[in-house]
């Protein structure tokens, strides 16, 4: 029996296939380089010149704790000192959010799938994550919570501080566990004289999810701002995701 186109097969399969697979491993190495390479990667200086309202707002309801963490920046505040302390906010906030495992349940990255859009908004791009921040990008595994990455603006602080402190008080079926160590106690004169405050590591994280998702919304309007014109979609999707 004469076996030898069946050998000739073989060899072109097998080399075939190794060609595809090195094809594939340098277009996935270089793809995103290729299409990358004329987007800048902000760094945390570059993103901290933009102070997000909801850091001045820190400032206004936590005065002291915002103070005794960050730094006094004067009244009015020096915008300086405040960009100083928004860009030590943004790097604790996100080496909190890594320890503390907020990656294992939410996704910064709304996937090209059906119905993401519905609940998250338009589709991710890739110059959304072209930022220090983002280096490794976060864009998780599971959907045990919400996607994230465009969470800036979405809530008040004190709705976050709530959750934070105790997600059922604000999302009574929410599987969220506590996180006390991100609080602290302040006495007052009032009531029974003790206030639940956030401490530095609670600033932070607030801060951080305040900030995540900023860079591409409206400071007028709030909405998310996208590349395929979907504006109102997202802006839709987003409410009824809330």
């Amino acid at each position: 029996m004469n076996t030898r186109w069946l050998e000739k097969a073989s060899a072109t399969l097998g080399i075939s296939g190794f060609g595809f697979f090195i094809f594939s491993v340098a277009a996935m190495a270089l793809g995103p380089v290729v299409m990358l390479r004329k987007v800048p990667m902000q760094t945390v200086e570059q993103i901290s010149q933009n102070v997000i309202p909801d850091f001045y707002d820190l400032l206004v309801r936590y005065p002291d704790e915002f103070k005794k963490y960050f730094g006094d920046p004067g009244d009015p505040p020096d915008e300086a000192k405040m960009r100083q302390y928004f860009a030590e906010a943004l790097r604790l906030g996100r080496k909190v959010y890594i320890a503390e495992g907020c990656w294992h349940c939410h996704s910064q990255f709304v996937r090209p799938l059906a119905d993401e859009q519905l609940r998250f908004g338009p589709t991710s791009w890739a110059a959304e994550h072209q930022n220090e921040l983002q280096l490794p990008p976060l864009f998780g595994t599971r959907r045990v919570g919400p996607d994230l990455i465009r969470e800036a603006g979405v809530r008040s602080n004190d709705w976050h501080a709530a959750h934070f402190y105790n997600p059922q008080a604000v999302v009574p079926d929410s599987v969220m566990p506590r996180f006390t160590w991100f609080f602290e106690e302040r006495k007052t004169p009032y009531e029974n004289g003790v206030k639940i405050v956030p401490n530095k590591r609670g600033l932070a994280i607030i801060t951080y999810v305040q900030w995540l998702g900023s860079w591409v919304r409206s400071p007028a309007e709030g909405a998310p701002l996208t590349a395929s014109g979907a504006e109102d979609s997202g802006q839709r999707t987003l409410s009824m995701n809330r």
